[in-house]
């Protein structure tokens, strides 16, 4: 595996193994690896000849300063994991690499109705900082195959609209793969590191509340599992944020189950001091 630290040298590099045919996949990440980003590499490398992972803990996508102080870095581990896995190339650049002029004047995208609701409501700003950088990481890459976990839905929805704002649909193919979970169903996520030995077990909560919604859907109304599901997670020691139901496609905000809809789940909550969140397809 070869790492770049400059945009400079990577493109270099890069653009001789597209010269020679190469297709390419990237696997953008805040490192803190774990096995859900290393099925990204598995998939990546299955559809492509190259494959580039970048590990970059972007600042303007935290909403809050605590969060991003806490967030873990485990960058010596999270370089044997890509040997292992067998990716090619990682990108680890600096702050100043991906923001020289700094990020206030750096683009931003407007997102819109994605900006407002669930994540874009409860963490004010996030998604501009997403777009930041991620929009600095495809123009550094220039990939023909992006790859994200399902974990981060709503994120997916807005980077794929960013490649739309970007205009660069012909270029970009999005790939959303499943979310690799925990054997008690917990999605697995760099912020479960921070989860006690204690509060662990009660962790999968939210993904028993995902499947009670999808299993409720025939006989029940959206109103009454979303509350059984608040209640439930209040009893565990969560302090919930949203259950919602929202149209898979778009995520336009649903009152109530619609069988002929494509339907996702949405739950984010606290747990101690471990924001969690997670979604499933009910239905497609």
């Amino acid at each position: 595996m070869i790492i770049f630290k400059k945009i400079t040298d990577l493109q270099h590099y890069l653009s001789g193994q597209k010269a020679g045919g190469a297709r390419l996949g990237f696997v953008p990440t805040m490192g803190a690896l774990h096995q859900g980003h290393i099925s990204l590499i598995g998939k990546a490398k299955a559809d492509n000849s190259l494959v580039v992972c970048s590990i970059f803990v972007n600042p303007t996508q935290f909403n809050d300063p605590n969060d991003f102080e806490k967030y873990p870095i485990s960058i010596e581990n999270d370089i044997e994991l890509l040997i292992e896995a067998g990716c090619d190339i990682l990108f680890l650049p600096s702050v100043a690499e991906m923001y020289p002029n700094g990020p206030a004047n750096s683009p931003t995208y407007d997102f819109g109705y994605l900006d407002t609701i669930l994540e874009g409501a409860k963490r004010p700003g996030h998604f501009k900082g997403v777009g930041q950088v991620v929009a600095a990481l495809l123009n550094a890459v220039q990939p023909h195959k992006l790859y994200l976990g399902q974990k981060d839905y709503q994120q997916c929805m807005v980077l794929k609209q960013l490649i739309k704002l970007m205009d660069k649909e012909n270029e970009v193919q999005l790939v959303i793969c499943p979310t690799t979970r925990e054997a008690d169903g917990l999605a697995m996520s760099s912020r479960n590191r921070r989860l006690s030995e204690f509060i662990r077990p009660k962790a999968a909560t939210i993904y028993q509340c995902l499947v009670s919604i999808e299993s409720k859907q025939s006989n029940s109304h959206f109103e009454t599992v979303k509350k059984e599901c608040i209640e439930l997670l209040k009893e565990k020691g969560f302090a919930p944020e949203y259950v919602a139901l929202a149209n898979a496609n778009d995520l336009t905000l649903l009152n109530d189950y619609q069988p002929n809809t494509p339907t996702v789940a949405l739950i984010a909550a606290w747990l101690g001091d471990v924001r969690l969140i997670d979604n499933l397809i009910i239905s497609s």
